[in-house]
């Protein structure tokens, strides 16, 4: 078991708790927190409205689990911060002011938003982190292997280039948001992998707010000091980013793409995946993700500490506490001919979603009918 600023631990205990009905026990330890009844309110943060999956997935995945939780009394209040730090920390303050029961926290900037996190703490409001770790005494935190990622996408970029690769072969590294803590996790895996088989000095970009326009500009620059023809690859932290370094190449008259890199299965990123234009995505399954966070959140404030504990089997550091109880959910690559076996089998898109008028013949080729 290695630490990687979190402690990475199997979920078959998670599993073997769950087949002798423990997660669906009614009991609790004795050093539960008074219980709350089913008319809860669940506050719920989402951090911007760049990366689709917030909007289509996780926040509609959490609000159907908690209402099915709570026999439908339980009532979210959902904000979206559009990329902005103060933004969410005057939502945060509404929800603190408002009483809400526990709030479900997916962080623009993990520093920043800290004292807030305290002032929900001492009002006696339990903060699950949600995606992204954010400082301060949070109660729980639910997300991915975040340098499994930045491994994931590595691997399977350096599978892209084929046997041939070379360490003289140049990578540009569009990696994101200086203010997200799971940025640096990404990149650390990445380069795990990376380093010392191929050349990433000079072009490795941090990307504000993980902006597609920004990471656009920064493809560009690359280009302009080492020549569109001489980037073997491109990393890209994410599959927004990823639009923007497929727009910057070919605008600069890019023909056949380099192998590109992505997260977050985005619809059009499979669609690119599809014709060639992005390489791959990491699926990150947000059901797990977003139903095991809902249920933490109504285990805590109901005071159901044996399902809450089962769920939390991992732990992870963050810059102010340690030993947070945590839920992380694999991950796993997708290329054209993953598509079928990950996205489509568990039910993130149709392939009537998928293949469009624009994509009928590549979807026919890579057998998505």
């Amino acid at each position: 078991m290695r630490r990687i600023a979190m402690f990475v631990a199997a979920s078959t205990m998670t599993l073997s708790l769950a087949g002798c009905g423990v997660l669906n026990a009614t009991g609790s330890s004795t050093s539960a927190s008074p219980k709350k009844g089913n008319d809860i309110t669940v506050g719920v943060l989402m951090p911007d409205k760049i990366n689709t999956r917030y909007t289509n997935f996780d926040y509609p995945i959490m609000k159907s689990k908690i209402a099915e939780l709570t026999n439908d009394q339980g009532k979210v209040d959902y904000q979206n911060a559009a990329s902005s730090a103060s933004t969410q920390a005057d939502q945060m303050q509404k929800m603190i002011d408002d009483k809400v029961d526990v709030i479900v926290l997916d962080s623009v900037d993990a520093h920043a938003i800290a004292d807030k996190v305290k002032k929900a703490k001492d009002a006696g409001i339990p903060v699950i982190a949600y995606d992204r770790l954010a400082e301060g005494p949070i109660d729980s935190y639910v997300s991915f292997d975040n340098e499994l990622v930045g491994e994931v996408q590595a691997r399977t970029l350096l599978e892209g280039l084929g046997s041939n690769v070379d360490t003289s072969d140049k990578v540009v590294m569009i990696n994101g948001s200086p203010t997200d803590p799971n940025a640096k996790q990404f990149k650390t895996g990445a380069m795990s992998e990376l380093a010392g088989k191929v050349t990433t000095d000079h072009y490795s970009y941090d990307t504000k707010d993980w902006d597609p326009g920004i990471a656009e500009k920064e493809v560009t620059k690359a280009i302009d000091l080492i020549g569109k023809d001489n980037i073997a690859a491109v990393y890209s932290a994410n599959d927004a980013m990823a639009g923007g370094v497929v727009k910057a190449l070919k605008a600069a008259g890019v023909t056949t793409m380099p192998p590109i890199t992505g997260q977050d299965a985005d619809l059009d990123a499979i669609q690119r995946i599809l014709v060639g234009d992005q390489y791959m995505t990491v699926y990150k399954p947000y059901p797990d993700e977003a139903e095991a966070a809902a249920q933490m959140a109504v285990y805590k404030v109901q005071g159901k500490d044996i399902q809450f504990d089962a769920l939390a089997q991992d732990q992870v550091d963050s810059p102010t506490n340690k030993d947070i109880p945590a839920r992380l959910v694999q991950v796993s690559a997708v290329t054209k001919s993953k598509i079928k076996e990950t996205v489509v089998a568990d039910g993130i898109y149709k392939i009537s979603q998928i293949c469009t008028a624009a994509y009928k013949t590549a979807c026919t080729e890579a057998g998505l009918k």
